[in-house]
């Protein structure tokens, strides 16, 4: 189980994309994996064939834990995988009796997946161990595979509840029990889909689908928070974004999704950083007009077309290289400066707030960071993610200017160390220095903020990265290009 971001210490086994048997190519999709946030395909990190499947759809499992063993061609050549030697018979376990060699390649899998960590970090000050190894291969000892598939296996044959445990949590937090799902999986089990589409007629006011069979027992209620209880406040049965007062009900209680949940955790644990902030004005004449004179034509030979976030992620890109210190996390030994700028760009989705990172942003142009900001984007927002897309991020761009606002305090993307917004571009009236003297004229004028934190870095050194950008930006000109 790869980690899915920094933050993210546990992932859902959602659907095998592949079975027992199966022949899988290095880097094929082989299993769908459900965090706080998103959905995210796994690929395979070795080309061979599935020989086992450690994990069954709906268990949690904790990162590094081993979800399935891959037979290579060499191990396939070399006569199969070899069993473990016994061990005394007074210390034999069933996981000892697990293949050894087919283990091994599964914790080397997570190290490919995301690389050593010595490769690409130098600590500024003495970091400890255990940050430095923590993307590292797995040295846990494999769980059996009977302690994930027991949730999935009790599911199956408890007539009382036909799904997965991914799938009665989804119930839980839309306040639906099973009678009123109609499952249209094997056997009439209920599946995710099945849920999302009940939940989306309740919605739009069309009478959802009914139950084939009522042997289907109703899943257990969500327990609500004692606080709750107190005020016997009704739960909304709304989509998000949207809440419905049942009649004399003066208030409600919304019930967190588990993007909420996660985004309250990772915030909560972001806000014990201590932040400080750098605010400048931006003369965005320039680049402005760049954009306009070129964006009818871009978006005729691409197809697409170019906003001013990749500007500003090139400019933070450029600024990073003079400014180190904030290309880095934080870590209780000191600064963990990284070697390659991987910038978070902040997405705006139904129910809250993702940050898919575009990598090596210092080696791509204005056009090929357009593209890349383009793909995640609209891959993010059809919950089309892959793994690649998570973790590792080094800074974040945060657009929240193409809501209209002027001025955001951010916060920071633990365990970053920075992050810069990019506020709406608005014509005020600002005093300009000519040879003739000072002048008002009507300007397009960018509020840029800074995030950092104080730990890392103090005021003096924010103000230096955010006048580079600031300065790439206002350099813009017809002579600029974008390829």
């Amino acid at each position: 189980m790869p980690q899915l971001g920094e933050s993210v210490a546990e992932g859902t086994i959602g659907r095998w994309l592949k079975q027992p048997g199966d022949t899988v190519a290095k880097y094929e999709p082989l299993v769908e994996v459900i965090t706080d946030k998103v959905n995210a395909e796994v690929p395979s990190p070795f080309a061979g064939i599935l020989r086992e499947i450690l994990a069954e759809e709906g268990a949690v499992v904790p990162n590094d834990a081993d979800i399935a063993i891959i037979e290579t061609e060499d191990e396939a050549l070399a006569g199969g995988t070899p069993a473990a030697a016994p061990a005394p018979a007074s210390t034999t376990t069933p996981a000892a009796t697990a293949p050894v060699a087919a283990i091994a390649p599964a914790a080397a899998g997570h190290e490919a997946l995301n690389g050593p960590a010595g490769s690409d970090e130098r600590p500024v000050t003495a970091a400890p161990e255990p940050a430095a190894a923590a993307n590292g291969p797995a040295t846990t000892a494999p769980a059996p595979a009977a302690s994930f598939a027991t949730a999935e296996t009790s599911a199956i044959h408890d007539p009382n509840a036909r799904m997965t445990p991914a799938v009665r949590r989804l119930l839980r937090e839309h306040d639906l029990v099973a009678a009123q799902v109609a499952g249209t999986g094997h056997g009439g089990r209920i599946t995710r889909e099945d849920v999302l589409a009940h939940v989306e007629a309740l919605r739009t006011g069309i009478a959802p689908a009914a139950p084939a069979s009522a042997s289907v027992a109703p899943a257990p209620a969500t327990s609500v928070p004692a606080a709750a209880s107190a005020s016997a406040a009704p739960v909304a049965k709304a989509a998000p974004g949207a809440i419905t007062f049942p009649p004399g009900a003066d208030e409600v209680l919304v019930p967190m999704t588990q993007m909420r949940k996660g985004i309250a955790a990772q915030m909560t644990r972001a806000l014990a950083a201590p932040h400080a902030y750098v605010q400048m004005e931006i003369d965005a004449g320039r680049l402005v007009r760049l954009r306009e004179g070129i964006k009818k034509a871009y978006q005729a030979k691409e197809g697409v077309g170019i906003s001013y976030v990749p500007f500003v992620v090139k400019a933070a890109a450029e600024a990073l290289k003079r400014n180190p210190t904030f290309n880095a996390h934080w870590t209780d030994g000191g600064l963990l400066a990284k070697r390659r700028i991987n910038i978070g760009v902040a997405v705006a989705v139904d129910d809250g707030l993702i940050v898919p990172v575009i990598r090596d942003a210092d080696t791509l142009s204005i056009h090929g960071l357009n593209l890349a900001i383009a793909d995640v984007a609209n891959r993010a927002r059809a919950s089309k993610l892959k793994l690649d897309d998570f973790g590792g991020g080094t800074f974040t761009v945060d657009n929240t200017g193409y809501l209209g606002t002027n001025l955001v305090m951010p916060i920071i993307n633990v365990p970053e160390v920075g992050i810069v917004t990019m506020e709406a571009i608005t014509k005020r009236a600002v005093v300009v220095s000519t040879e003739d003297g000072d002048t008002i004229a009507i300007r397009p004028i960018m509020n840029m903020v800074l995030g950092l934190d104080h730990r890392a870095n103090d005021g003096a050194g924010g103000a230096a990265l955010l006048r580079d950008i600031k300065d790439w930006l206002e350099a813009v000109g017809p002579e600029t290009s974008v390829y």
